[in-house]
């Protein structure tokens, strides 16, 4: 199975959870994947949510940040990943002044 991430359009969304600021993403999604190059601009956050569709694991590739999962703070940073079980609740925070960019991948179960 091949996803061109070059075929799908490219979506700006604002304050995605009850966060704040912007996001960039390209999404694809079946029933058992939910892949999502991800951009959170400066200033930007993903509000605190629970994770309720699978385990989501958030690959870090530039940028700073910091993900609070289950009342547990992690600093971000590329190289990082970051898992939030099924049943978690978290929200991923850009703390630097650049994009905080990174692969989202959560997998159903």
């Amino acid at each position: 199975m091949q996803i061109n991430f070059n075929d799908i359009q490219e979506m700006t969304m604002p304050g995605m959870n009850n966060g704040t600021g912007l996001m960039t993403v390209k999404m694809y999604n079946d029933d058992k994947y939910r892949i999502i190059p991800t951009v959170i601009h400066a200033g930007g956050s993903i509000g605190l949510h629970a994770q309720n569709s699978g385990d989501d694991m958030n690959y870090i590739i530039s940028g700073k940040g910091k993900a609070i999962c289950d009342g547990v703070e992690e600093k971000l940073s590329a190289g990082i990943i970051h898992i939030c079980y099924k049943g978690s609740e978290h929200t991923i925070i850009n703390t630097g002044d650049d994009d905080l960019v990174m692969l989202t991948v959560v997998i159903a179960r």
